[in-house]
């Protein structure tokens, strides 16, 4: 039986063994992530609706290039449950493993949100169905 997340005006449903960190959203932030026994992780965080998808998504990455060396970026243009996701796909080393990412963000009356999910590529596989269940939980969990 997945968990469920319902807070921050959101809700989602995650894995039974991923484990739930909502500290920033205890702490004030709008986010929160989960993760898996291995390490991949999904968060969403829930920003403002006058923020722009694109505007979020390319903020995203220029962090990501702050923190990492080298990062191929691939734009994304998607639709899940009716609702365009606009982001990236993502590349790059880390701890001599390469990793990828993907950024999806896309607003709604109620707010701009942002998902991100990241896994070791050994690992993407077999996680990419869950995290796009996630997403689509989130997704018809928006009023």
């Amino acid at each position: 039986m997945p968990q469920r997340f319902s807070k921050l005006g959101i809700s989602f449903s995650f894995p039974d063994n991923w484990t739930l960190d909502d500290r920033d959203a205890v702490a004030g932030a709008d986010s929160v992530t989960v993760y898996s026994p291995g390490g991949a992780f999904w968060s969403v965080s829930v920003h403002p609706a006058s923020l722009e998808p694109k505007k979020l998504a390319e903020a995203a990455v220029k962090a990501i290039r702050e923190e990492y060396a080298e990062v191929e970026v691939e734009p994304i243009l998607a639709v899940a449950d009716g609702q365009e996701l606009v982001g990236f796909d993502l590349a790059f080393y880390y701890l001599d493993l390469t990793n990828t990412a993907c950024i999806r963000c896309f607003r709604t009356p109620g707010g701009c949100y942002a998902v991100f999910y990241q896994a070791e590529d050994d690992e993407f596989g077999q996680f990419e169905r869950v995290f796009a269940a996630m997403t689509q939980s989130l997704l018809e969990g928006l009023p």
